[in-house]
This record gives structure tokens, sequence and C-alpha cells, in this order.
């Protein structure tokens, strides 16, 4: 398993990123090994954002270093949405089947968790968020048929886009995960438009179903002091509690939110209307 540390950044200073430093600090290029779990621990809210892929042989969820635990979930809680073929997931003595766009919620001192393709040939593609946890919350698989399912935007305003709140706390109890998927209609492009902030939780944002040779365009920074991100497919970006999180793509896809913080108030939002912008 591999694991990269990224410390967190003072918005004063991201003002004097680069392209490079900005890639090098907030976007997350290789999600998908084969045969692989990688993971990127962030000091944003201590939240981990990675993927497992799968093919050849069952993947381990072991600790690492950085948790100083004896199992990965010891202190932790974890959410994992599937964007690739079928999989199984042994956590304890349970065996879940998560299909494409389905998602499963493993609670804290959840032990023996393992990833596995049902067909080598259509490996799974498993995106995982976890954050610290407090308490121990039952493990669950939630699909979209069990989503906090909410329609906004508009055809006119190039925004218009379904929001499946799967691992929400109107859905699930969770200590501070929460997870979603957000599905851009075609014609759309604009996602999280009018942009907001909120100092309470940070996000990370995975970006797929994007056509090939297309490219996503990702907004970040103070809403004063506005920076962006090219993204490409299945590609994932960190999001600090101060800076806007937005994008606009070459074509419709679909992206997967993940937050952690001291609120789990999904309308908690400071929002800025574009025309504030800089």
């Amino acid at each position: 398993m591999k694991v990269e540390l990224r410390y967190a950044a003072h918005p004063d200073d991201v003002k004097n990123y680069d392209t490079a430093k900005l890639r090098k600090e907030f976007l997350i290029e290789n999600i998908f090994i084969p045969d692989e779990i990688s993971l990127v621990y962030s000091m944003y809210d201590r939240y981990m954002v990675g993927g497992a892929m799968p093919v050849n042989k069952k993947l381990i969820l072991e600790t690492t270093d950085e948790l100083k635990s004896e199992n990965f979930l010891d202190r932790r809680e974890i959410g994992i949405i599937n964007v690739g073929g079928d999989a199984k997931i042994h956590a304890g003595s349970e065996i879940y089947k998560i299909g494409f766009k389905e998602a499963l919620y493993l609670g804290r001192g959840t032990n023996n968790v393992v990833f596995e393709s049902a067909d080598p040939g259509s490996p799974a593609k498993l995106y995982i968020n976890s954050a610290p946890a407090h308490h121990s919350y039952p493990s669950r698989k939630v699909t979209v048929a069990d989503a906090e399912i909410v329609v906004l935007g508009t055809m006119e305003s190039s925004n218009h886009r379904t929001l499946n709140k799967l691992l929400v706390n109107k859905v699930i109890e969770t200590c501070q995960l929460q997870m979603g998927m957000t599905e851009l209609h075609i014609g759309s492009v604009w996602n999280t438009m009018p942009v907001h902030t909120h100092n309470r939780r940070m996000e990370a944002y995975f970006y797929f179903e994007l056509p090939e040779k297309q490219t996503i365009c990702h907004f970040m920074g103070a809403p004063d002091e506005t920076r962006h991100i090219w993204m490409k497919n299945e590609q994932a970006v960190l999001s600090p509690s101060w800076s806007i999180h937005s994008a606009a793509g070459t074509s419709n896809y679909t992206f997967i939110w993940g937050m952690a913080g001291e609120n789990l108030d999904y309308g908690d939002m400071d929002i800025r209307q574009p025309d504030t912008l800089k």
C-alpha cells in the first residue's frame, strides 16, 4: 500500500504558488494503480483520499506508519464508492457486493478489510475517503436508490445537475465523513455554481466519466484570489476549507465530493456569487 503525506497550506502562501506547485500540493493524479491501494494522507482535517484497484489479487487494507494504530480503522471511518466493475469487499465477518456507483460505509473498529474484483477482466475501481472517528457507527451499503437526491441548476446556466447524497447524515450515521456524487446533465459543464466556502469543513473532489481527450478546469483559492488546476479523468483534488471549489469541463462529467470537519449540515455554506469572484 502506498501512502503520500500532504501538509496544509496557508491561503496567503498559496497566492504565490505557480502551476507546478499548485499541482504538487493539491492535485492527486494517480488514484487507481492496478493491484495496489494508493492513498494521500492530508493534514486538512487528517483526511485521506485515494483508491484501490484489485485486478489479479485481493488487496488488504493495512495500517500505515502515519496512523500509529494496529488496524487501519481503529480510530477512523471510511467511505468507498465504486466507479469500476463489480467489487467484493470483505469487512470483518461480512462480504459486501458493491456495484458501479454504489457506496459502502465502514465504521470505526472494522477489521480485516479486503478488496476484491468480481471479474478481473472488469476490475473494480474503489474510490476511498477516510476521516478520524470518535465513535463506531454501523457499516452499511448505500445505493443511489437509498440516497437523498436533489436536482439543481438549469440548462440556460450550463449547470443542470443531479446530486446523489449517499453518505450524509440524513441517510446514514457517521462521525464526520460525508460523501456524494453529482452527475452533470448533457450540455452542462459547471458544478457547484455559485461557489462557496465553509470554514467548518474541507473537501475533496474526484472527477470521472469524462470522455476521452476532454478535460476539467478545477477552480480553487480564496474568492478574491482564485487559481485553477487542469485535470484529467479519474483524478482528485484537495480543497481546503478557505478555498472555493468549483469546476467547468469541456464536456459533461460526474464527480464525487467528500468532506470532513465539525459540521454535518450539508447546507452550511458561505455563498459567493459569480460576479464577486476575482
